[in-house]
């Protein structure tokens, strides 16, 4: 494996752990309606569990309410007793063509919760990174020891791992301080 492969392999696999912090922090719910707090919802609707986003569209018309409209009206109540069964304490209302879900300011103590859940997300994130520096300065320890690349080759491509893992630390204590933030404004 050649010192380049190695750094783009490194860097698609931090990228991809930013990302996943990214769509992580975007279920957390804050004062305001969005979304991507229903997203990670499965319907149980043609005997399968189906992906809400593949069921209706999801919109926020405003900071309070989110509003789901399916494509197909027959899976209205499949969607509401899914909304209802999960873990996210919504109350759906029904109205025959749509479902409005009213979201509930949050109380101090509910917004340190979620600030301490995406303290955890964030850490894991930074643990996700550092696993893949690891990797990569093995495989570019390996790349040396079977001759493909010269030591200085090898100490460069370790330098810039580092770069790497630096600025994607950088990504993710910006998009934690950021979702922290909204969080914790009213």
């Amino acid at each position: 494996m050649s010192g380049d492969d190695i750094l783009l392999d490194t860097e698609e696999r931090m990228e991809k752990a930013v990302a996943h912090l990214k769509s992580s922090l975007a279920g957390i719910r804050t004062g305001r309606a969005n979304p991507g707090l229903v997203d990670s919802l499965r319907v149980e609707v043609y005997g399968s569990p189906t992906p809400i986003k593949q069921l209706a569209s999801v919109g926020a018309p405003d900071p309070t309410q989110i509003v789901i409209k399916p494509y197909d009206p027959s899976t209205l109540k499949d969607i509401e007793k899914a909304i209802i069964g999960s873990d996210l304490g919504f109350n759906p209302q029904n109205d025959g063509r749509l479902i409005r879900i009213i979201i509930p300011a949050l109380s101090t103590e509910v917004r340190r919760k979620m600030v301490n859940r995406i303290k955890e997300l964030t850490e894991e994130g930074r643990v996700s990174v550092r696993n893949v520096r690891r990797d990569g300065n093995k495989a570019a320890e390996q790349a040396e020891k079977a001759k493909e690349i010269g030591e200085d080759e090898r100490d460069s491509i370790k330098n810039d791992i580092q770069d790497l893992t630096k600025k994607h630390e950088k990504q993710i204590t910006d998009l934690s301080q950021a979702r922290e933030n909204d969080v914790m404004e009213d």
